[in-house]
């Protein structure tokens, strides 16, 4: 299994981190990408990718911290890229459910990562919150597709599913679809198997069995288990599509 979505460098993790690591090794988590949400987060993604050979990295600045951003930032995060453990650019997008910046700057910073990308020749991990379509509207302007990209614990519509994946997106999900009505169990079923990530988005977000709780890499078995019964296909073959899934878009050397 792989966790495409990891925050293991966030602070909930401080007391434990090694230990969350290793148990999630041994109970049969294969590869983890790290994700940075700005300069800080992305440095430490970095560093763990250095230190575990089994986690990976992705870097950016999160539309939460975009008023924050600076052309300074550009080369910074252009900077870490030169790391091999770098395998993506995100998560970035839009977020007008928090507003934790404001939406020119969100926009802004949005666009800029989008040009590194580019620059770069990385895929992109999205992350869209009551935002759909006016990141959808950048998306299709800047041609952001064409570098392949995730679009992170999706919780649109069929719909807007079979929009991202006609255009060969991925969509990721994680213990959400585990909850009771989630609209992630209609949308699973809805899209091509070959465009299907797991993640977590550990600590966030924690399957239902562990609901209240801090999520860790290992709980993605839950996820896709749920999916298993979803689908009606076995547990390992869903494993092995979607670990080639994360292989064929991350490109992990």
């Amino acid at each position: 299994m792989i966790d495409t979505h990891a925050h293991l460098d966030d602070k909930k993790f401080d007391s434990d981190r090694e230990k969350v690591i290793q148990e999630s090794f041994t109970n049969g988590i294969e590869k983890i990408v790290n994700i940075g949400t700005d300069l800080k987060t992305s440095r430490l993604s970095v560093e763990l990718s250095q230190k575990y050979p089994q986690i990976y990295a992705s870097i950016a600045v999160h539309p939460h911290a975009s008023k924050h951003f600076a052309l300074s930032t550009v080369s910074e995060l252009e900077k870490l890229s030169a790391n091999p453990k770098v395998v993506a650019i995100g998560e970035i997008g839009l977020d007008f459910y928090r507003n934790w910046s404001p939406r020119e700057d969100q926009e802004k910073a949005f666009k800029s990562q989008i040009e590194l990308a580019f620059k770069l020749k990385k895929p992109i991990v999205y992350h869209i919150r009551e935002a759909f379509e006016e990141t959808w509207a950048i998306i299709l302007e800047t041609k952001a597709y064409q570098l392949g990209g995730i679009l992170h614990s999706f919780s649109g519509n069929v719909d807007q599913a079979k929009k991202a994946t006609e255009l060969g997106l991925y969509l990721s999900f994680n213990g959400t679809l585990t909850y009771k009505n989630s609209l992630a169990q209609e949308v699973v079923k809805n899209i091509p198997l070959d465009l299907i990530l797991l993640e977590t988005d550990c600590p966030y977000l924690p399957p239902q069995p562990y609901r209240g709780q801090r999520n860790q890499p290992d709980y993605v078995q839950y996820v896709l288990e749920k999916m298993s019964e979803l689908l009606n296909k076995p547990f390992d073959e869903l494993e092995k599509i979607t670990s080639s899934n994360a292989q064929r878009i991350f490109k992990f050397p």
